[in-house]
C-alpha cells in the first residue's frame, strides 16, 4: 500500500509523493514551542504525532530532514521577560533547556535543526523577505511605522483554513501576534518598537523593531529547507492565522507552492474540557511525571488516538497506558527467557502494523494489530515455543518499536538497590523468608521490581516509577 495522508489544504486523503525526483528524501517543518513557559501535554500531543510520522517515514525507507523552530521572541516571551525583570535571552534559556529535557523523556527524535527566531542570521532572513514583499507591493509600512502584509493582494489567502476572505468582517490592520477569523486584517510582518518591547529590538530599513511571529517561521523554514518543502505539521490551532500567513509570506516571495502536504493534529482535552489554568486542568509534562507516571506512559497515552481525532486526557487513561505497557513488558520478558538459547531466527512475515500506519497514520489499527500478535505469541509461549521462534518475535518487535518508541530505556541499577538485592539473595539462601519479603518491599518502595527466575533474582525499574 502506498503512503496516504490527509492534506489540510485539499481536505482529502492524498497519496504521498515527495518533491525529491528519486522519491526518497523528505523535507519536513514542524512548529515548535514558544519558550515563555514549560510546554504542556497538548503541545506534546502534536510533537509526538510528528515524531510518529517521521519514524514511520524512516521505517518505510525515506530520509527525513526535519526542522523544528523555537519561538523565543514574540508578545508572550517579551511580556514574560519584563514581568520577570530579565533580559529576553535569560528568560527564555531555562525553558529551552526544559523543552529538550522533555523531548528526551518522551523519546522524541531530535530534529536536524532547532532554529531560534532571535538568531541574527534568521532575523536578517526575515528582513530580506519583508523587503521582497514590499517590492512586490504585498506589504507596506503604515503610519505607525510597522510593516503589514496586504492580504487582499494574495488571492490564495484563506485557502488553508477554507474560508472566503470576502465574507469576513475586517477590523483593519492587526499588530498583535494573535487574532482569529472574526478579526481579519493585514497582519504585522515587522513591528515598530514601542515601550512595551523594552530592550528587545533590531535595526531595520523601517527603523527599530522586531519581527512578527508569522514571518519567523517562513524565514527559518525557507532558509534551512528551501523555498518548497514536503510536509508542514502543527496543531489545528496553527491553521489560522499562523500557517495561513506562512503561505502568504513564503509564496509571496517565491511564487512557488510552499508546502505539498499540510498535516494538523486535533486538540487535546482534559476530562472532556479544553485545557485551561482557570479550570485547574492545565498539565505540563512535569506535572504528570510528578504524579508518578513515566515518560513512556505519557508517550503511549498521547499517541494511542488517531492524530486527527480529539484526544481526551484522563488519569484513568494514564493508568490504561501503564497497563498496556506492562503487558508489553511481560510479553518481552517471556520471549527473552525463551529466546536465550536461540542461534538463529527466521523472519516473521507480517507487515500489517506498517500498512495500518500507511493509511494516514492509523495508530488505532496499528496498536490493535500489535496486541493481536502479543495474544498469538503468548499462546505459542504457553504451548512451549522454540527459541528461534521466540527470537523471531523479538526481532519483529524491534522493528515495531523503532516506530513506537515504547520500550523501557535501560537504566543502571543504583548501588543502594544492588545492595538490597544482594542482601535479599543471602536471606533467601538462608531461607529467611520474612527478611526476604521485607527487603523486596524496601526495593519496591524505591521504584524497583524484584522477580525470581530459574537463573536467579532479576531487578528492574518498576513500571510508572
Amino acid at each position: 500500500m502506498a503512503l496516504r495522508f490527509f492534506n489540510t489544504y485539499s481536505r482529502t486523503i492524498e497519496e504521498f509523493q515527495p518533491l525529491d525526483p528519486a522519491g526518497r528524501a523528505v523535507k519536513m517543518y514542524t512548529c515548535g514551542p514558544t519558550v515563555y513557559s514549560h510546554a504542556h501535554i497538548g503541545n506534546f500531543r502534536a510533537y509526538i504525532f510528528e515524531d510518529l510520522l517521521q519514524r514511520h517515514l524512516e521505517a518505510r525507507g525515506y530520509t527525513v530532514e526535519r526542522v523544528m523552530n523555537l519561538t523565543d521572541v514574540d508578545d508572550k516571551t517579551i511580556r514574560g521577560s519584563r514581568a520577570a525583570n530579565l533580559a529576553l535571552g535569560e528568560f527564555t534559556a531555562p525553558f529551552k533547556e526544559a523543552f529538550f529535557e522533555d523531548v528526551e523523556t518522551l523519546q522524541i527524535e531530535r530534529a536536524d535543526a532547532f532554529p531560534a527566531a532571535t538568531e541574527e542570521r534568521f532575523v536578517a532572513a526575515m528582513i530580506a523577505m519583508i523587503e521582497k514583499l514590499i517590492a512586490r507591493e504585498l506589504a507596506y509600512q503604515a503610519e505607525d511605522k510597522s510593516v503589514y502584509y496586504r492580504i487582499n493582494r494574495f488571492p490564495k489567502y484563506g485557502h488553508l483554513a477554507h474560508f472566503d476572505l470576502a465574507e469576513l468582517r475586517s477590523t483593519g490592520r492587526v499588530k498583535s501576534d494573535e487574532y482569529d477569523k472574526e478579526h481579519v486584517g493585514d497582519f504585522a510582518l515587522w513591528k515598530a518598537w514601542d515601550e512595551e518591547d523594552g530592550d528587545v529590538w533590531w535595526e531595520s530599513p523601517w527603523g527599530r523593531g522586531r519581527p512578527g511571529w508569522h514571518i519567523e517561521c517562513s524565514a527559518m523554514a525557507t532558509a534551512l529547507l528551501g523555498e518548497q518543502i514536503d510536509i508542514h505539521c502543527g496543531g489545528v490551532d496553527n491553521i489560522f492565522p499562523h500557517h495561513e500567513a506562512e503561505i502568504a509570506q513564503s509564496e509571496g516571495c517565491s511564487g512557488k507552492t510552499f508546502v505539498l502536504y499540510w498535516m494538523h493534529c486535533a486538540h487535546l482535552l482534559v476530562d472532556g474540557q479544553k485545557m485551561s489554568k482557570s479550570l485547574g486542568n492545565f498539565h505540563t509534562l512535569r506535572d504528570v511525571l510528578e504524579k508518578g507516571y513515566s515518560g513512556r506512559e505519557v508517550r503511549y497515552a498521547l499517541i494511542r488516538v488517531h492524530y486527527r481525532a480529539p484526544l481526551n486526557f484522563t488519569w484513568e487513561g494514564m493508568d490504561e497506558a501503564r497497563q498496556a505497557l506492562g503487558r508489553i513488558d511481560e510479553w518481552l520478558r517471556r520471549l527473552g527467557e525463551s529466546a536465550a538459547a536461540a542461534t538463529e531466527a527466521p523472519e516473521i512475515e507480517d507487515d500489517k502494523f506498517s500498512e495500518a500506519l500507511d493509511d494516514d497514520l492509523n495508530i488505532s489499527a496499528a496498536l490493535g494489530h500489535l496486541f493481536e500478535q502479543i495474544r498469538e505469541s503468548n499462546r505459542e509461549l504457553d504451548r512451549g515455543i522454540e527459541p528461534a521462534r521466540a527470537r523471531a518475535w523479538l526481532n519483529w518487535w524491534e522493528r515495531i518499536n523503532r516506530v513506537l518508541a515504547f520500550a523501557a530505556v535501560e537504566e543502571e541499577t543504583p548501588a543502594e538497590i544492588q545492595q538490597l538485592a544482594e542482601e535479599r539473595t543471602q536471606a533467601r539462601l538462608a531461607k529467611n523468608w520474612q527478611k526476604s519479603d521485607e527487603l523486596r518491599d524496601a526495593i519496591q518502595a524505591q521504584g524497583w521490581a524484584v522477580r525470581d527466575t530459574k537463573e536467579g533474582q532479576v531487578v528492574t525499574r518498576r513500571a510508572g516509577a
